[in-house]
């Protein structure tokens, strides 16, 4: 298996709404975004499928060697072979790679966010960093795009944080900002046990609308200049937000279920905004 097979595979087998985006783009920047999600993925996976804390962390150690190495001209993972033919053509950058690690060793070593600001930071670094490498690869011609996607990447991040509470109770995580539990009177034992109250209710839908605002002042900041170039980002927040929709719709029944949309619904609104340019 040849390197760009490992990433396609890796970045098909994932189902997420990223790759549908990736499908309407030139084949030279669909080969670099593939290859960089496929990083995001393998880093993300450290996190997610290894239980032992300690075997977490040398992982993510080796990875932050092989960054350093890949950009020293010395890559051994398929995913950091596929990946650096396409660093100097969409001058993404070895601090962006570091950056991505570095919010996933978060996640081993912090359980709990104290404040939005304090989640914000996390949000930054394994979405909003994403949203700029990828924004790169998709092409900006004005600067200001980059402040549109880092807004994008919290965004879909939050949309994540939202759709998650139940997995991420399950591992013992809760990243809905602690002073905002407090402000609804929701107990972290409540969300760690899954149980459902009208409190809950009201503190998801106070997130909920934040997300919202934070798509509006997104797309109020993407430069007519590049909205063209946009588009796959564009075509994600189509989906990430009728999904955010659906969670809203079902009650923000999030603890006991994972709410996605099927493969054709996903690919149906990629399609409408490459198309039509419609969310």
């Amino acid at each position: 298996m040849t390197p760009q097979e490992y990433v396609q595979d890796k970045a098909a087998a994932s189902g997420s709404s990223f790759y549908y985006a990736f499908m309407f783009l030139p084949k030279p920047r669909r080969a670099a975004i593939t290859a960089f999600y496929a990083f995001c993925r393998e880093v993300d996976d450290v996190v997610d499928e290894v239980t032992d804390p300690g075997l977490a962390q040398t992982k993510l150690a080796w990875w932050q060697a092989e960054v350093s190495k890949s950009f020293g001209g010395q890559p051994s993972h398929p995913v950091m072979k596929a990946l650096m033919p396409c660093v100097p053509v969409f001058g993404i950058e070895e601090r962006q790679l570091h950056a991505v690690i570095e919010g996933c060793r978060m996640d081993l070593q912090q359980t709990r966010y104290l404040d939005f600001p304090a989640l914000e930071r996390y949000c930054h670094l394994v979405a909003g960093v994403v949203g700029e490498v990828s924004a790169r690869i998709f092409g900006v011609v004005d600067p200001l795009t980059i402040d549109y996607a880092h807004k994008l990447g919290l965004a879909f991040q939050l949309t994540n944080i939202i759709r998650d509470v139940g997995e991420d109770a399950l591992r013992g995580r809760i990243y809905l900002p602690l002073s905002e539990l407090q402000t609804f009177d929701v107990k972290a034992h409540e969300i760690l046990n899954r149980k459902y109250s009208g409190r809950f209710t009201a503190l998801m839908r106070f997130e909920a609308e934040r997300a919202h605002r934070l798509y509006d002042e997104a797309i109020a900041l993407l430069p007519a200049a590049d909205r063209r170039n946009q588009k796959p980002g564009l075509m994600m927040a189509s989906i990430y937000r009728t999904l955010l929709r659906e969670i809203e719709r079902d009650g923000f029944q999030v603890l006991h279920q994972r709410v996605s949309l099927t493969p054709l619904r996903k690919f149906w609104l990629a399609w409408k905004m490459q198309a039509l340019g419609m969310m």
